[in-house]
């Protein structure tokens, strides 16, 4: 029945609108209006806001506060990061205020919280009284539903300018944060707030760099902000990065964090689950795990793995996601041919979609011929195995559009599946001589 009026009705239509804004209505006040007590941080754009939101939280545990963070790929409360295993950016109306509610309870002062354009648009998080808001970049995605670019960015921005209608708590100032070295930054520098703080990299930011340093192993970077400069030695690697650490910086200034519980919380940041994240083995191989599912997400990890020094062949294995925006395909195809040795086609999540049709509007941006460092594989697992077996010690195997995900969703039903599982149970067949071909 569910999927029936999901057809009968568009993406944008007002009654698909209205039936999310009433679950989040009745759900805000079943669980008693929650996040009244909390400083609220929320965190949107197309790309970085899980590892802002992961950066954000451990700079304000470090500090000593309590924190609830939700993240794509995680999130936290009681003291333990644990996986989300929603498939969702920001939690249904009844989970999100259920954890809010629990949060409150536990005496937690701060929330941080993704907030995606699906979420501001159908009202997901009615009732949530954000304090501190923060825009991290905005590029092509979700054009299924916001249909343009500036329907799209107006969506994010609807964030920004609820600062004034979001109820005061006592002492907490109404903040914006923008990177504004994003094309769109002047229509988030708009709003009204109390306080408005850009970063970015060039020298009219508010929080920017100085000087930054790539490693093998991660990143040094020097920020400067109106009345201090420091170095940041992270073990995060790629320029997206460093605007994520910039973000999560000014962010943290804005709560009166120190500079040294700052550093140090960055510093000690572990890798956020399917964001870059390295899969170690024995054989030699770099081998990554991405959510990268845009345009730019792709482009920037591409160009962050090609720029890794003493590397061999790039291999990629992606897949584009079914009933989505389909216009960005043969794109992604093309970014892969640019930057990609070898490409390797295969299924994300295809819903109710052909996954013939996917990998072939996929591969309309490719210009290469099947065989020349080029193949379908359309089972995944099957499509990754072919990558670890072909590459070579110092070869990168980027496994791109999934991240942390503990689902995929086939056109059958949903089973239960993850890149890095994945990865290292090929590797332990390889190495222990019992992989089956």
């Amino acid at each position: 029945m569910l999927d029936f009026f999901r057809r009968l009705f568009s993406l944008d239509h007002p009654i698909r609108v209205m039936w999310h804004f009433f679950q989040a209505f009745i759900a805000h006040w079943v669980y008693g209006r929650p996040g009244r007590k909390m400083v609220i941080i929320g965190v949107t754009g197309t790309k970085g806001k899980t590892t802002t939101v992961n950066l954000v939280a451990r700079g304000l545990i470090e500090s000593g506060h309590r924190v609830f963070a939700f993240s794509t790929a995680t999130w936290h409360l009681d003291g333990v990061w644990r996986t989300n295993e929603t498939k969702m950016t920001s939690p249904p109306p009844f989970l999100l205020q259920k954890l809010l509610r629990k949060a409150e309870n536990a005496g937690c002062t701060h929330a941080v919280l993704e907030a995606s354009s699906h979420s501001i648009f159908y009202h997901r998080d009615y009732g949530v009284a954000y304090d501190t808001v923060v825009f991290t970049n905005l590029s092509r995605d979700h054009l299924d539903l916001h249909r343009t670019m500036d329907r799209y960015a107006d969506t994010k921005k609807r964030l920004f300018e609820g600062l004034v209608y979001y109820p005061r708590k006592k002492g907490v100032k109404k903040i914006g944060i923008v990177n504004i070295d994003d094309a769109y930054a002047e229509r988030f520098l708009s709003v009204t707030a109390d306080a408005l703080i850009t970063f970015g990299r060039q020298a009219t930011a508010e929080v920017h760099t100085t000087h930054i340093e790539s490693r093998s192993d991660g990143t040094d970077i020097s920020i400067r902000i109106p009345s201090n400069e420091f170095t940041i030695r992270t073990k995060l690697i790629g320029h997206f990065n460093v605007y994520n650490i910039l973000a999560a910086v000014a962010t943290l200034i804005a709560q009166k964090v120190g500079i040294e519980h700052i550093t140090r919380s960055i510093e000690q940041a572990p890798g956020v689950p399917g964001r870059l994240e390295y899969i170690e083995n024995s054989r030699g191989i770099r081998c990554f795990v991405d959510y990268a599912h845009t345009e730019g997400s792709l482009a920037s990890v591409l160009e962050t793995l090609r720029a890794l020094p003493g590397r061999g062949r790039i291999i990629t294995v992606f897949g584009a996601t079914g009933e989505r925006d389909r216009g960005k395909r043969p794109s992604m195809g093309k970014i892969l041919d640019r930057l990609s040795d070898v490409i390797i086609l295969t299924d994300d999540d295809t819903y109710g979609e052909s996954s013939r049709r996917i990998i072939s509007e996929v591969r309309g941006g490719i210009s290469r011929e099947l065989g020349e460092s080029f193949w379908i594989v359309a089972n995944r697992e099957d499509a990754i195995r072919t990558a670890l077996m072909i590459a070579r010690p110092d070869d990168i195997v980027l496994v791109a559009g999934k991240g942390s995900e503990t689902v995929q969703v086939t056109n059958r039903w949903p089973i239960r599946y993850n890149d890095a599982e994945t990865i290292r149970k090929i590797l332990s067949q390889i190495e222990s001589n019992t992989l089956a071909v």
